[in-house]
């Protein structure tokens, strides 16, 4: 099994990014072979301060490094330094349709009522997903909910390109069914997914917060004043009491049951303070990691380089076959 999978660089990583995807991502790499970048190029769909991104492109790898994505067993690169994403995009924008791009939800809730004054990327940048995943013969790629309509793009493009040009080029992915990641909400609003883009910083953990940081952030996350019950069952219907004990049963690597047995009859009085000390010996040796990191740069892009180098001897088979079957001059 071969998965492709990619993360923006947007900065230091939450709580909701690391038990979202990172945790997973770390997870696979013991049941496959990995292939994970920072997806630089989709970020310039939107502005980005140059010097911003430069430096959150380092922060991100270096956070993904800190979570335990290991470069010795894993391809890590950012997207940027491998040209032949960009290039094998441009091919397949040939077999992608507009009606396909026009039904992309994403773009929709992101170009809201300015849709006239979205980037030209922001519209095709499906396109770039699916060459991010053909390039390498991908069989798997783990998405969330908001990625599944990009990936059956993907599958559309490959299908239809080796029909139309009779060749079996482009290996159709599957979704990664594997352990779901956990979504985690906002601490300030359980309907709401824990995001950097929130202005209150109340509303999430950062993997940069120091121990007292996180404590009073837990301490102060919304909660209800009822006491826990026996089951997850019967947490239905409220919302922000089912993500803290979520949170703690993945941190836990428990089951939720098994986390409301141990607490049930208790209010959060005593659930917050266990839960913030839970977090914190999570979150402690990665911080430390990540900063260590951080203070080395030019270690960073080594890596990044290195993985670079891998992923376009590995994306080259499959792009120059794009060309033949295309009819164009070999490169």
């Amino acid at each position: 099994m071969r998965v492709v999978s990619g993360i923006q660089p947007t900065g230091n990583l939450h709580l909701g990014n690391y038990l979202g995807a990172i945790q997973r991502w770390v997870k696979m790499q013991d049941e496959a072979e990995c292939i994970f970048f920072l997806a630089d190029l989709h970020a310039i769909t939107a502005y980005n301060d140059p010097a911003e991104l430069t430096a959150n492109i380092r922060a991100m790898a270096a956070a993904l490094i800190a979570c335990g994505v290991d470069a010795e067993r894993s391809i890590l690169f950012n997207q940027a330094r491998v040209p032949a994403h960009p290039e094998m995009a441009w091919l397949l924008n040939g077999t992608a349709r507009i009606g396909w791009l026009n039904r992309m939800t994403q773009f929709k809730e992101k170009s809201g009522k300015n849709r006239e004054g979205a980037s030209v990327g922001l519209f095709a940048y499906p396109v770039l997903q699916a060459a991010d995943v053909l390039l390498y013969q991908a069989t798997h790629v783990p998405v969330g909910e908001d990625q599944k309509q990009h990936l059956e793009l993907a599958r559309d493009v490959a299908i239809k390109f080796n029909t139309d040009y009779g060749v079996e080029l482009f290996t159709v992915p599957e979704p990664h069914i594997g352990a779901a990641g956990a979504r985690i909400m906002s601490l300030r609003d359980g309907g709401a997914k824990m995001s950097k883009s929130d202005p209150s910083d109340m509303s999430r953990i950062n993997l940069t917060d120091d121990s007292d940081t996180i404590a009073q952030k837990v301490k102060k996350a919304k909660s209800d004043a009822e006491l826990l019950p026996a089951t997850w069952a019967e947490l239905e219907g409220r919302a922000e009491a089912r993500n803290l004990v979520q949170i703690y049963a993945v941190l836990a690597e428990r089951s939720a049951d098994d986390v409301l047995a141990e607490f049930a009859g208790h209010g959060f009085g005593r659930f917050k303070p266990v839960l913030a000390d839970l977090m914190v010996a999570v979150i402690s040796p990665i911080t430390a990691r990540f900063r260590d990191l951080l203070a080395h740069p030019e270690a960073i892009d080594a890596i990044l380089a290195d993985g670079a180098a891998k992923a376009a001897e590995l994306a080259a088979p499959t792009l120059d076959g794009a060309y033949r079957a295309l009819g164009l001059p070999n490169r």
